[in-house]
């Protein structure tokens, strides 16, 4: 049986145990696992069978591409997409029990001749998708008004912190308080109120409502500035890892990888690992990240390249075929996602959602 050239071993296991931690954490809300962006990079429907199996009450996803590929799948666990452009298929959405999250005047209508069921979507403070406070009104006026002559079923009333400063969430959570009583006095009795994604969830009680959406927080990441998911018990689910390709002994001054932005200081061995950033390999860790082989944490030296990088193993005993960590759970001795995306000045929600699709998805547990 070969071994995958560039490998991300997917631990459900982890995942369901983390689910459960969270589930105990923010209970009696209920539980929206987040699966976007192909799982965060995880693997969408892999990542969405163990969650459902698991007991998840949602799943959540962007756009309605993404929802179809659950249920295509075979995934029955109610769905929420919120994320659409304009001609976005609102009865396709309905012939595959979909929940459509609005944010638009026109999208409320398309739901409406399609006989969807939608959850709309307020903006609070990110200025990004939603209907406004100004639009609101008249937005729920409309909703009740399709909803009483049975074109569509209103379930749920949602929006997202800024995860700014407690008096920006404050501030946010307070208006969508307000928004949601003005939805009930134009008529609307919606079954979901949510708010709070993983960060808000865990610090701020008042954003739990009747769902929580869990992202991040469910594959062991990082969540914000000062989370350590490893005192909640949460572990990483992703292990990226590639096949060594070559091993070579070089002098001192060898240059490495392109453009020579560094060199060997001394007589050493270099390990090729075929991932790059065509991998989701992020370039800017170039020279600063490490990996693990055999346990053991090595320097990545040179430029990351789009297909492969260097290890600089010194006199290890390293050859062909081993196996290069890249990152996973840091218990084992391995780089972590947060690890590199310190290196690259970025976040560990980047890290692991660009792996891109040559690098296979291993489930295992």
């Amino acid at each position: 049986m070969s071994v995958p050239l560039r490998e991300a071993r997917i631990d459900l296991g982890a995942l369901v145990s983390n689910l459960g931690i969270l589930r105990g954490k923010v209970a009696p809300a209920r539980v929206m696992g987040v699966v976007k962006a192909q799982g965060y990079g995880h693997g969408a429907v892999g990542v969405a069978r163990a969650l459902a199996e698991a007991g998840v009450d949602w799943l959540g996803v962007a756009d309605l591409a993404e929802a179809l590929e659950l249920r295509t799948a075979g995934i029955r666990t109610p769905v929420l997409a919120w994320l659409h452009g304009p001609d976005v298929d609102a009865a396709l959405a309905a012939e595959h029990d979909i929940d459509l999250g609005v944010s638009t005047i026109d999208q409320l209508e398309r739901a409406a001749a399609a006989g969807a069921t939608v959850q709309l979507k307020l903006d609070t403070g990110l200025s990004r998708n939603g209907f406004s406070p100004t639009e609101a009104v008249s937005a729920f006026a409309l909703a009740a008004d399709h909803e009483r002559g049975g074109r569509l079923r209103v379930r749920g009333i949602f929006s997202h912190l800024s995860n700014t400063s407690p008096d920006d969430d404050a501030a946010q959570t307070a208006l969508f308080a307000e928004l949601v009583a003005a939805a009930r006095d134009a008529g609307l009795d919606p079954e979901l109120r949510h708010l709070g994604a993983t960060q808000a969830a865990l610090t701020r009680p008042d954003s739990r409502l009747d769902l929580v959406r869990l992202g991040i927080g469910l594959y062991g990441i990082e969540y914000g500035d000062d989370a350590d998911p490893a005192a909640m018990g949460l572990t990483p689910v992703m292990e990226l890892g590639g096949t060594i390709a070559a091993v070579r002994r070089v002098p001192a001054g060898t240059g490495m990888s392109y453009g020579f932005i560094e060199r060997t200081e001394r007589d050493t061995t270099l390990a090729l690992v075929p991932l790059g950033y065509a991998d989701g390999v992020p370039r800017a860790a170039s020279g600063r990240a490490t990996v693990a082989i055999h346990g053991q944490r090595f320097r990545q030296v040179g430029r990351i390249a789009m297909d492969q990088f260097l290890v600089d193993v010194g006199d290890a005993e390293v050859a062909v075929g081993d196996r290069a960590v890249l990152w996973g759970d840091p218990a084992t001795g391995v780089p972590s996602a947060g690890d590199w995306a310190r290196a690259a000045g970025t976040i560990g929600y980047e890290i692991v959602t660009r792996v891109g699709p040559r690098v296979v998805r291993t489930f295992e547990g």
